[in-house]
């Protein structure tokens, strides 16, 4: 928690655009934590394992990226775009969570699944249902900062929808099956298959910020009367930290 706590608060501090995912990924680990200690999971331990080798992996790609060193193309196509002022906060937050959930959600599954992927599907299931009902509250919450965002039809009701493009159920199964297709490969098989699969979610990232027709004039509106002081909005979307920061003690991450 110490390190996501440093990542927001350097955000605010320096109007950093970074601080849009690491808010939304709070919401996520006290969620997680709020599971774990009402008995959500089947097994407490093992789905801490899970959460803290996901999280790890966040970790070492944004030090890596703030180093100026090599990160997986998915990070790099998300931290890139945080120095536009032109993508609106939804897009910053679908790109953060498609190279962690598409990519990084799945090789962390695989790893601290000790060769028994099966005995983490209840757990596996539990993390993606607090992911989708976090995801969802927030962009209502995005109403607040993105008056407009209704144009693009985020309910999923339109074909050009973000949500469409990027659907989170597809998402969180997809990982799943990169999980499964991951655990059998073994030496130069399983580092080529990663590849492959950071390569293909790099795309997709690509193709949540570029876009065409009436979604990329519908963006542009949005962006023109959508909230723009990072710090503000951080601190929006950071507005679950306070009431939980009494749970806290003793959960380290």
């Amino acid at each position: 928690m110490a390190k996501l706590e440093d990542i927001i608060s350097n955000a605010i501090k320096h109007e950093d655009r970074s601080g849009y995912f690491a808010a939304l990924y709070y919401k996520v680990t006290l969620k997680v934590k709020e599971g774990i200690a009402a008995g959500q999971f089947g097994d407490g331990k093992n789905i801490t394992r899970l959460d803290v080798q996901f999280a790890n992996r966040y970790f070492y790609a944004f030090d890596q990226w703030q180093q100026g060193k090599p990160v997986t193309g998915s990070w790099e196509v998300a931290f890139n775009a945080i120095k536009k002022r032109s993508y609106l906060i939804l897009q910053h937050l679908l790109l953060g969570m498609n190279a962690h959930i598409n990519l990084d959600l799945g090789i962390a599954t695989c790893e601290v699944s000790n060769g028994d992927l099966d005995s983490m599907r209840t757990d596996y299931n539990n993390i993606n249902l607090i992911l989708a009902s976090l995801t969802y509250g927030v962009i209502n919450q995005l109403n607040v900062l993105s008056p407009f965002m209704s144009i693009l039809g985020f309910r999923g009701t339109k074909s050009n929808s973000m949500l469409v493009q990027f659907s989170l159920g597809n998402a969180r199964d997809g990982s799943w099956c990169f999980a499964e297709e991951l655990a059998l490969k073994k030496g130069n098989a399983y580092d080529d298959f990663i590849v492959r699969r950071d390569n293909e979610i790099a795309e997709l990232g690509s193709s949540l910020i570029k876009n065409k027709g009436f979604l990329k004039i519908g963006v542009w509106l949005i962006h023109l009367f959508e909230c723009k002081k990072v710090s503000y909005i951080i601190d929006m979307l950071n507005d679950f930290k306070k009431p939980y920061k009494k749970d806290l003690k003793g959960f380290k991450l």
